[in-house]
């Protein structure tokens, strides 16, 4: 069935659209209620986030808008620290858009929730003139018991940690829009298991940063900024994968500026640098995961080459994939 202008009229076709798509797999107590707004429980300190995807195309390898919806709003919860409980879930269909399409969606949204052990408490579903098109607005709430995971706690003499390969994201949806046949898949993930590890293993994260759009480069130059510190890594460290390297070479890409849907950067002491890496390692998606900087006084982003030359990181300029996420 395709979706028609008369789906987000609010009547029948609205009712029935909810019922056998979104109710059908979002389904749990507080939802079922059909509230206006759903009232659970929360504690003194809860993190809030919102976000929108547009990503293209819709289903690419190793993922879909429904599971990156997930993970983004889960992930920027997890990187202050927060536990991440709820999610609301707003889609914009364009007419024109089939319902077996948005079924899959919507079900692998809610698998993707269940992974990351949150649940969908209220949601909205508006349809508008278009060409079959589909797109995501989420909010997330989380609780916190310790708010000091920010950037300004980072330190010199840290160590910088990223959870796994960088660019895998990227080079899967630009791989999808050219037609290009390679094994590259999304690392669009919940990173909750490493965080809640290093948690209950009480290591003192002075930082996380999921690495999205404008890559690690542009990640670490915006912490350097809001912390006031310099941030040195080390190009042999920084995890790539062989496919993702030979594809970016081909096409001339900056391996610091590709984006990422399931990768955090970490900073820790010296101390417990060694320990921190030993747990995400041990996580679920940080089977790659790698030390690759310190941190010290001053300011800006240095890349220490493989032949020991010293190069200045700078921030994405410009629009580097459009509609990544």
């Amino acid at each position: 069935m395709k979706i028609t202008l008369s789906h987000g009229s609010g009547g029948k076709a609205t009712s029935e659209l909810i019922d056998k798509i979104f109710a059908k797999h979002f389904s749990n107590p507080v939802l079922n209620l059909m509230e206006d707004s759903a009232v659970v429980d929360g504690n003194k300190k809860i993190a809030i986030t919102t976000d929108s995807f547009v990503v293209t195309p819709l289903f690419f390898k190793g993922g879909d808008i429904g599971r990156l919806a997930v993970c983004g709003t889960v992930n920027d919860l997890l990187m202050r620290g927060a536990r991440a409980k709820y999610i609301t879930s707003a889609f914009i269909i364009e007419e024109g858009a089939d319902t077996e399409t948005l079924e899959k969606i919507v079900c692998s949204m809610a698998k993707t929730a269940d992974e990351a052990g949150v649940i969908v408490v209220a949601g909205d579903t508006k349809v508008i003139e278009g060409n079959g098109g589909i797109y995501i607005n989420t909010a997330g709430v989380g609780f916190v018991e310790d708010d000091s995971v920010s950037a300004y706690s980072i330190k010199d003499g840290d160590r910088v940690i990223v959870s796994g390969n960088m660019g895998d994201h990227h080079a899967a949806i630009l791989s999808e829009r050219m037609g290009i046949e390679n094994e590259i898949c999304s690392d669009n993930a919940p990173l909750c298991e490493m965080v809640y590890a290093l948690q209950e293993n009480a290591i003192d994260i002075h930082c996380m940063r999921d690495i999205t759009r404008g890559g690690l480069g542009t990640v670490l130059n915006e912490l350097s900024s809001s912390s006031d510190v310099h941030i040195d890594i080390f190009e042999d460290k920084i995890p790539v994968s062989n496919e993702v390297r030979a594809f970016s070479k081909i096409l001339g890409l900056n391996l610091l500026h590709l984006g990422n849907e399931g990768k955090m950067v970490i900073f820790v002491s010296k101390e417990q640098s060694k320990k921190a890496l030993d747990i995400i390692k041990g996580s679920k998606y940080g089977e790659n995961a790698a030390e690759i900087g310190v941190v010290s006084n001053g300011e800006g982003v240095t890349l220490i080459t493989e032949l020991g030359g010293r190069k200045k990181v700078n921030i994405l300029i410009g629009e580097g994939l459009p509609r990544i996420c």
